[in-house]
């Protein structure tokens, strides 16, 4: 099993220097598919377009090949954090406060685990969360297992595509 801690200090540097934010690193399909999933953002748009996740992808597979960091082969997925995007970094909890998210905690806080509602910022190493019964709560990042947005219509305007120039297209390659 490969050493996701140490992916992301291999990568990180890798993404930053080609302009771009790292969010997630982290091995997914098992032993019978392994995938090295990368997301990563424009910090200016927190998009991805197709020219991005090409020029990280080449940057990264030159340098996984040279590093070698992983046993046997795999496949590299280089990808945008889409809308209901994964929340990994505690600047991510600043970022979109005033947001709908569901996190989840390692273990039990408050007599729970899961917690669904509107995104209130930080304070300091806390998550602050106004749940959907309107309590609020302040989380202890480093014990969040998972968080992602949830799809709202707050959430699909504020994500809108920078361009949908060519969406209504179909084009057809002839190999």
């Amino acid at each position: 099993m490969a050493d996701v801690a140490g992916l992301h200090r291999l990568i990180e540097p890798e993404v930053n220097r080609l302009g771009y934010d790292l969010v997630r690193v982290q091995m997914i399909g098992g032993s019978s598919d392994p995938t090295l999933q990368v997301m990563a953002e424009r910090a200016d748009t927190r998009q991805l377009d197709i020219a991005d996740c090409e020029k990280i992808s080449r940057r990264l597979s030159e340098m996984l090949d040279l590093a070698d960091p992983i046993e046997g082969s795999y496949r590299l997925e280089v990808s945008s954090p889409g809308i209901d995007r994964p929340l990994t970094r505690l600047k991510d909890y600043k970022d979109w406060t005033g947001y709908e998210a569901r996190i989840t905690l390692a273990e039990p806080h408050e007599g729970r685990r899961k917690f669904t509602g509107e995104l209130r910022g930080t304070e300091g190493e806390l998550v602050l969360i106004r749940t959907t019964e309107g309590e609020s709560h302040a989380l202890p990042f480093n014990e969040i297992s998972s968080a992602k947005l949830l799809l709202t219509d707050k959430l699909i305007a504020a994500t809108a595509p920078l361009s949908t120039e060519g969406a209504d297209q179909i084009e057809t390659v002839e190999e």
